[in-house]
């Protein structure tokens, strides 16, 4: 069942996914998530409103309604001249704003045109304040010499990492920094190191996410590596896998599984593996199912999972907690089978995104798909939510009243 009332967060990720695949349609993107095309692509002309800061008309007309007066005329021809005008400043603004930091290039896009169309006008129509331009035009000598500064710190780390044959990261080259002299904080290192694409060799190791707590509360394992169930709603399981950034941070996914449907019915996507992040997950399946009273959840033995917090919450929902048994990923089969098809269906092949950014909108856009599209073997090669809506009583067999 797919939602007809969609939160603002939503709305504003399915746009986000939408722009972020330059060769999809609008009607590909919203089979993915299960939406109505023109209910999406309404939800993309309100974005390019919000964005130029004007609302979206049609030109009037070339010729007036009879029984104009001159002064509507005039009004129609000024209207038609400062569409045309925004028309032209967003055609030379487009190339400004195809990569690199959006709010920093709308600044230079009305530097360099702010004598032809005026500083005011080009705020209003690219939407940004005007204050916050001049702030940036004053503080231009402050960043100019930052940018000379990072130019010299970039040269100076280019011999360090070339006389270390390429070995040595951040923190070694921090050091060799300190020793020379150069009083610099590691993070800017890290940035710098970045920006020109250095990095030093490391051992590659597995990202452990179960983490066992000795004093964690305990479950009984009730499935048995049984992940079949009845009906949907009755059976869960929940993983959290990490998600690799190229700038070798990780962000962190929980899932909670319907076993019946194969359905993901909660994820939450955080920079941590605090237990609110299990939580999050927890809270958004009891929103997608309504309730979850009566079903049971099961899990490995992560501290995520065995904190008190989390217990509590199952027993405020209604549910029943099952964990597998410790180190064994064969008793939470499912989750991981459900994580192995995440990771190689978006990553491809590569070793992790881009940005922070870029994973979150492949968690959203992959999710929504896997759930209305994405045939399942388990199923019969049909989705999750087809499969569930499959299982609906029809009129036909409905038992009739009395």
């Amino acid at each position: 069942m797919v939602m007809k009332h969609y939160p603002p967060e939503f709305r504003a990720e399915a746009v986000a996914l939408y722009r972020s695949r330059p060769g999809a349609t609008i009607k590909s993107v919203a089979q993915d998530l299960g939406v109505n095309h023109e209910t999406l692509r309404n939800w993309i002309r309100l974005d390019d409103g919000r964005r130029t800061g004007t609302p979206i008309a049609a030109a009037p007309a070339t010729a007036p309604p009879s029984g104009t007066t001159e002064d509507e005329n005039a009004a129609l021809r000024k209207r038609i001249r400062e569409l045309e005008e925004e028309r032209d400043i967003l055609r030379k603004a487009a190339k400004y704003f195809a990569g690199g930091d959006a709010l920093v290039n709308r600044f230079g896009f009305v530097s360099e045109n702010r004598r032809r169309y005026g500083v005011k006008r080009l705020c209003q129509v690219i939407g940004i304040a005007r204050s916050s331009y001049y702030h940036w035009k004053a503080t231009e000598p402050d960043r100019a010499a930052r940018v000379a500064d990072d130019a010299r710190l970039a040269a100076r780390v280019r011999v360090i990492h070339r006389e270390s044959a390429g070995t040595y990261g951040v923190p070694r080259i921090t050091a060799e920094l300190h020793d020379t002299g150069h009083v610099v904080n590691h993070k800017r290192v890290a940035r710098v190191m970045r920006s020109i694409g250095l990095a030093g060799v490391r051992l590659r190791r597995r990202h452990r996410t179960t983490l066992p707590d000795p004093s964690a509360v305990k479950a009984p394992d009730l499935l048995g590596r049984d992940f079949t169930a009845e009906a949907p709603n009755t059976r869960y399981v929940g993983d959290i896998t990490y998600l690799p950034i190229a700038d070798g941070t990780f962000l962190y996914l929980a899932t909670v599984m319907d076993l019946c449907s194969r359905r993901l019915v909660g994820w939450s996507v955080a920079d941590h593996m605090r237990v609110d992040l299990v939580l999050d997950a927890l809270h958004a399946a009891e929103r997608t199912r309504g309730s979850l009273a009566g079903a049971v959840f099961h899990s490995d033995h992560g501290a995520q999972y065995g904190a008190k917090s989390f217990a509590e919450a199952c027993r405020a929902a209604g549910v029943t907690q099952s964990m597998d048994a410790v180190g064994s990923s064969a008793d939470n089969a499912a989750a991981e089978s459900l994580n192995a098809s995440f990771k190689r269906e978006t990553l491809q092949g590569a070793q992790n995104w881009c940005s922070a950014g870029d994973a979150r909108l492949a968690v959203f856009g992959w999710a929504h798909r896997y759930n209305t599209r994405r045939r399942h073997s388990h199923l019969g090669q049909t989705s999750p939510i087809d499969y569930e809506n499959s299982l609906l009583p029809t009129p036909a067999t409905l038992t009739p009243a009395a």
